[in-house]
């Protein structure tokens, strides 16, 4: 199975389940699938849609990576689940113990510095 193959299966069901009239924003990183042929036909099919992609070495602009990589070792790695209710119950319990204890994020940078990179990076395009 080709990995736009399976990128589209993923579109149709949020397509199925978000509410006719609603956009859709989807953050995207560059990889090479979101920008398949049969992914931009798709997109043309579905103006709905709007793809932003984060900028090519750009790790910094994708902290939700980091964010399922603990999910992922703490709570879903070795676990046990008898179907998706279960493993929905045990992400949403992961969850909400996180969220009773937030911590802020702290740039290193200066916000000024950011905006002056994210300034000069090109369009996003499909």
């Amino acid at each position: 199975m080709n990995r736009h193959q399976e990128f589209i299966r993923f579109l149709n069901a949020i397509e199925r389940d978000v509410p006719a009239g609603k956009l859709i924003h989807a953050i995207l990183d560059n990889y090479a699938t979101h920008k398949h042929p049969k992914i931009r036909a798709w997109l043309e099919r579905h103006p709905r849609w709007v793809f932003h992609f984060t900028p090519t070495c750009a790790s910094w602009l994708n902290a939700v990576e980091g964010f399922f990589s603990v999910l992922t070792r703490r709570r879903l790695r070795r676990g046990v689940f008898k179907g998706i209710v279960d493993l929905q119950a045990a992400i949403n319990r992961y969850l909400k113990e996180h969220n009773a204890d937030p911590k802020p994020s702290v740039l290193t940078k200066p916000a000024a510095e950011t905006f002056d990179k994210l300034a000069r990076l090109p369009a996003p395009s499909v």
